[in-house]
């Protein structure tokens, strides 16, 4: 599988968050997730669906170290096909 990049991060959890004013990622790839207006909710969402679509499994001990969208990216890649 092909690594996923931010912009695809981005459209995936677009769908998990009910205020429309969000940053693009790719501007602000380092910002946590909190502030970029995810909350914890569309963050489980959004492991859900990573699970389920790229078969990686974001733990809550990854929690503590995946909070912004390039941590997350990195993550993903790194653990594509483990």
């Amino acid at each position: 599988m092909p690594p996923i990049t931010l912009r695809e991060l981005e459209l995936l959890m677009r769908q998990y968050v009910w205020d429309g004013d969000w940053q693009s990622f790719e501007h602000a790839p380092d910002q946590p997730f909190d502030e970029l207006g995810y909350d914890s909710l569309a963050l489980l969402e959004t492991h859900s669906r990573i699970k389920h679509d790229y078969g990686v499994l974001v733990s809550e001990d990854d929690l503590e170290h995946v909070r912004t969208p390039q941590t997350l990216v990195a993550f993903i890649n790194e653990h594509l096909g483990s």
